[in-house]
């Protein structure tokens, strides 16, 4: 048979023989209970904090931008950092870089629950991003090394990507929980239980794995991914806070143009940071872009629901909390299912009916008004929550089967970067289009006779006319209550329905480009698979035809 170019999936720790590689056993399925540790941890980490935010405003007393930092920080020192820890990780093994993470996450989570300023607490969060950069790549790279074979590996990450996305959900369930009971900072020392148990497995059950021949350590390119996320982050967190103005717009602008020149150093290096060529598989390039939107969905909903259930509905922290269970629930039992539906059907088919059933739950949001009560929003965010994970399972899988064992670390950093970007990118976007809504509306419908400064505190935020209306007369205060719950419904409404519109044009992008990929196993004998030859039972799952020098190629 002629080569016909296509990429080769390596693993480490294969037999050699395509299709027949080891079984994992009992130890390595001990151990991914102990991965899915810091993922639950990390992603809980992400969302716990929204519950938090009025004890914190009223106890440090930060102002608008420092708050915004506050929550923004740790995903965006997250984003910034995991593709560097991930080839790190490479270099210098798995397994050490996990537990060195373990330490930075723990010492941050003590000094972060005793921060006595925005600022401290600010610095503190960023220091917990570092940490979680180190603990994510690790862990799915970990699972690349640890289960070899197709079948068990598509169960692993359903299971990894359960764990990130129940965790996101049960965020606000953990903070509500902790806040009923013990003060702010409790949400940072729930950390160290895990950090601990994690330092304490991790030496017996999990492998150490590195590289073979990854070369030195480019620090440069390290600096310029940095400097490529963290201009453009701020410039979205200004333009979405203030909006858009030249300093913030000139900053984003920096930040593309360093990204620009850090992709270009990586086509130049023999050994990249990031090998950029891989962008050149249609199946990668889509199953990054789709968990993109996919996490952007997610974490941009939480933000939302979070906030309605408190402040238009009028739920304590615990009651609220409890009422994303439904969700976190829909989530691990999609997980669940992906890896079946993946051998029943073609990976595209998945990937497409998950944004799909995404959409319908955006779009049962966008019939949520300040009267709906709780049954609409639980609706909503179930059936959204199911199809996002199934999205998220299936695409990790396509990601993380396209990279070559040695580069296990950079590729998962690089998907994880993608997915982080994507929340940071769901909280500005949809944020601001929520809050450009909301002080619209309050602008025109805001009650008479309202001092100045309660008039401007009321349109700038619900939370703040919450608070407002708490020190106003009580038919001023209920006219102000209500008009910025319908303001904030809109908001939500308004972003549900762009969120619909994305998921919806997503679909048929990633019908078309991962229209090739073949069934979970390679599909059945005759099948054809991208490179255009029958594919056979327990093959590998087909990855895009390259040129004749086995470089992934553009697809077409």
């Amino acid at each position: 048979m002629h080569d016909t170019g296509a990429v080769p999936i390596q693993r480490s720790g294969e037999t050699g023989k395509r299709g027949t590689p080891g079984k994992a056993g009992r130890k390595e399925w001990t151990g991914l209970a102990v991965l899915i540790l810091p993922v639950l941890l990390v992603s809980l980490d992400m969302q716990v904090l929204s519950y938090a935010l009025p004890f914190i405003s009223a106890e440090l007393a930060p102002s608008g931008s420092q708050l915004l930092w506050i929550v923004d920080i740790y995903p965006f020192v997250l984003a910034g950092l995991l593709l560097t820890m991930g080839s790190l990780g490479d270099r210098i093994g798995r397994r050490r870089l996990l537990t060195l993470g373990a330490v930075v996450f723990g010492l941050a989570s003590v000094t972060a629950s005793l921060a006595t300023d925005p600022v401290l607490l600010i610095a503190t969060r960023a220091l917990l991003g570092l940490g979680g950069a180190t603990l994510m790549p690790s862990t799915l790279s970990l699972i690349r090394t640890m289960f070899t074979d197709d079948g068990q590996r598509r169960a692993a990450i359903a299971v990894w990507t359960g764990a990130f996305a129940a965790g996101a959900v049960l965020g606000p369930l953990l903070g509500g929980v902790l806040l009923e009971h013990f003060w702010w900072g409790s949400v940072f020392l729930v950390n160290l239980p895990v950090m601990a148990l994690l330092l304490l497995l991790a030496p017996a059950l999990l492998p150490e794995s590195r590289a073979t021949g990854p070369g030195r350590f480019d620090l440069l390119s390290a600096a310029l991914s940095l400097a490529a996320v963290l201009p453009a982050v701020y410039g979205i967190q200004k333009t979405a806070e203030d909006g858009l103005h030249p300093v913030p717009a000139a900053a984003f602008a920096a930040g593309l143009a360093v990204g620009w020149y850090f992709l270009r150093r990586q086509r130049r290096l023999d050994e990249p940071m990031l090998d950029v060529r891989l962008f050149g598989d249609r199946a990668f390039s889509a199953s990054v872009a789709t968990s993109v939107l996919a996490i952007f969905s997610l974490v941009g909903s939480g933000l939302f629901t979070t906030q309605y259930l408190q402040m238009v509905l009028g739920y304590g922290p615990l009651r609220a909390g409890l009422w994303a269970l439904p969700a976190a629930g829909a989530a691990l039992a999609s997980s669940a299912l992906a890896p079946l539906l993946a051998r029943a059907v073609r990976p595209v088919a998945v990937v497409a009916g998950g944004l799909v059933v995404a959409a319908g739950g955006y779009g049962v949001l966008t019939r949520l008004d300040a009267d709906s009560g709780v049954a609409v929003i639980v609706t909503g965010t179930v059936v959204m929550a199911a199809g996002i994970t199934l999205v998220m399972t299936t695409t990790s899988d396509l990601v993380i089967a396209t990279a070559p064992a040695d580069r296990a670390g950079s590729v998962s950093g690089l998907s994880q970067t993608a997915t982080e970007f994507g929340g940071a990118f769901g909280i500005a976007v949809l944020g601001s289009i929520g809050t450009a809504v909301y002080r619209h509306d309050m602008a025109r419908h805001l009650p008479d006779g309202l001092p100045p400064g309660a008039a401007s505190t009321a349109r700038d935020t619900l939370g703040g006319a919450v608070d407002t209306a708490g020190r106003l007369p009580a038919d001023t205060g209920a006219d102000l209550l209500a008009a910025a719950r319908d303001a904030f419904a809109h908001g939500l409404r308004v972003a549900s329905w762009t969120t619909v519109g994305l998921l919806l044009a997503m679909a048929v992008v990633s019908g078309f480009l991962l229209r090739h990929t073949v069934r979970s196993g390679g599909g059945t004998p005759g099948e054809e698979t991208a490179d255009g030859t029958a594919g056979q039972v327990g093959e590998p799952a087909a990855v895009e035809a390259g040129g004749p020098d086995g470089r992934a190629g553009d697809g077409r």
